[in-house]
């Protein structure tokens, strides 16, 4: 067994050895950075007020800001999941961790808006090198089948879980310490990594890489950015033509880069990866999954804060209590599948839970804390036992030398499932607000629902207690109308699964 400590990278062995002690140690150093990289999306969430009296950005910086951070990490993906396949998995880790940490003191201690946007587009290299490297390891570290569903059913939880315990750990620290804390609290844990990463982790990486094809790099990032930016944007400002081309351009540039990886020496992501048995659906699922996900999010947290009036700490805290539920999903997933309950009825029965909790959705009103808290809760449920189980048939089906490429893809998959959902479900929730204010309401309160609470703050006593009943009316409506075509759509994906996926198991049975 090759000893972990050895700086001489190797392909992982091909037999199936059970992890023992070292292994399961070391699974809980990597839980660390990947927290603090899931968290990191969140971060912002209560420290843009006290940045913005502190740094004084302009609008535009203030947008930077927050969003870079997540469109480096996207575009940047793909490449470092090639690039650790290979210089070496553990290598790349260190390498990023070691950028996390700096941006993170830098990021801290900023004292200009410039500074701090610099600061949060390093922290999104190094999340790009930290989540595809961190997958990349369990898969190599555990051949054992049983073990590595168990251990990526935990990196599936804790990298749900870490998104929303970002906002709630921002609200706490800015309320007791200054806004660069939120920042701060990144380095005990990459400091630890750095430490004993060396010691625990083993290295691995693709025996025959072949030669990295750069120009696959900027391909591959002006085919995501583009498109994320213009999906993120359509929510807010609608589908303005800006957004329309900036996602077509971006389609096209996915065409050029999908045109190279099929006729490239040494492709940055191999087409044979897709070939693989369950790679491709799993992909897709995922996607379909990660839609779900963040289509939600978007109207349960609005909901929380602008329907019920939770100060956003405390929508943050009640948000907190679905999240409970996340740590039991994937384990009882995993021991179901053991159990030799086919994955695919399982994962089936994931989206199925996923639909249920849309369809609990559609049953509230404008007082229905626990109704929309248990429907988060279900839906967050089904969605960590579906991602956990296709992650860990994706994983498996990849070679394992393309680890990183294969994590890498998973993971931009979410990315585009995530933003797709907040484009498309967040239109239909718009869609229908707007069709359910009145035309004699203000513009901007016709607009969205911040802009009905900004009106009816300037309006005398009744005329604004009245069009804020209304708008919180027209946005449950809407609310509902979302969570009908998500649930559909998440049966349509439960069907999809179990005919995709047990065709799956039936050749590899064979």
């Amino acid at each position: 067994m090759t000893n972990p400590t050895s700086t001489t990278p190797t392909a992982p062995p091909t037999s199936a050895t059970r992890a023992g002690r070292r292994e399961w140690t070391a699974l809980g150093v990597l839980m660390l950075p990947l927290l603090l990289v899931s968290m990191d999306v969140s971060v912002l969430y209560f420290a843009t007020p006290a940045i913005s009296a502190d740094l004084r950005p302009s609008g535009t910086q203030q947008l930077w800001i927050f969003d870079i951070y997540g469109f480096v990490l996207a575009g940047l993906l793909m490449t470092m999941g090639a690039l650790g396949d290979r210089i070496g998995r553990r290598k790349l880790l260190l390498m990023g961790a070691a950028a996390f940490g700096g941006a993170s003191l830098l990021a801290a201690y900023a004292n200009s808006a410039e500074t701090l946007i610099a600061a949060r587009a390093i922290l999104g290299i190094g999340g790009a090198t930290l989540m595809p490297s961190t997958m990349a390891l369990v898969r190599t570290m555990f051949t054992d089948p049983g073990q590595r569903a168990k251990a990526i059913g935990l990196w599936s939880g804790v990298m749900t879980g870490g998104i929303a315990l970002g906002s709630v750990m921002s609200g706490v620290l800015v309320e007791h310490f200054w806004w660069g804390s939120v920042f701060l609290v990144n380095l005990p844990a990459m400091v630890l990594l750095l430490v004993l990463g060396p010691v625990l982790l083993p290295e691995s990486r693709n025996p025959e890489p072949g030669r990295f094809d750069w120009v696959s790099v900027p391909l591959s990032m002006a085919a995501v950015l583009p498109v994320i930016y213009g999906l993120k944007e359509i929510p807010s400002e609608g589908w303005h033509p800006l957004y329309v081309v900036s996602i077509t351009v971006g389609l096209l540039f996915a065409a050029l880069f999908v045109r190279r990886q099929r006729t490239g020496a040494s492709p940055l992501v191999p087409p044979a990866l897709f070939r693989g048995h369950g790679f491709t659906p799993s992909l897709v699922l995922t996607l379909v999954s990660a839609f779900g996900m963040m289509g939600s999010a978007i109207f349960t947290t609005q909901y929380l804060q602008s329907v019920l009036g939770k100060s956003p700490l405390a929508a943050a805290l009640w948000s907190l209590l679905p999240s409970v539920f996340i740590g039991v999903a994937a384990p009882l997933t995993t021991q179901l599948v053991q159990r030799g309950v086919n994955r695919a009825y399982v994962v089936a029965g994931g989206f199925a839970v996923t639909a249920a909790g849309y369809a609990l959705l559609a049953f509230t009103g404008t007082d229905s804390l626990l109704l929309v808290l248990a429907a988060a809760g279900v839906l967050a449920c089904g969605v960590v036992a579906v991602m956990s189980q296709l992650t860990d048939l994706a994983m498996s089906s990849a070679p394992v030398e393309r680890a990183g490429t294969a994590s890498s893809l998973m993971e931009t998959g979410t990315e585009f499932g995530g933003a797709l959902g907040m484009a498309v479900l967040g239109s239909i929730g718009t869609a229908l607000y707007r069709h359910g204010m009145p035309a004699t309401a203000p513009a901007e309160a016709r607009e969205t629902l911040g802009g009905a609470l900004a009106d009816a703050a300037r309006l005398p006593g009744g005329a604004g207690d009245s069009l804020l009943a209304t708008a919180r009316e027209a946005f449950t409506s809407g609310m509902h109308g979302v969570a009908i075509a998500g649930a559909v759509l998440l049966a349509l994906a439960a069907v999809g699964a179990a005919v995709s996926l047990r065709r799956i198991e039936v050749r590899a049975d064979h």
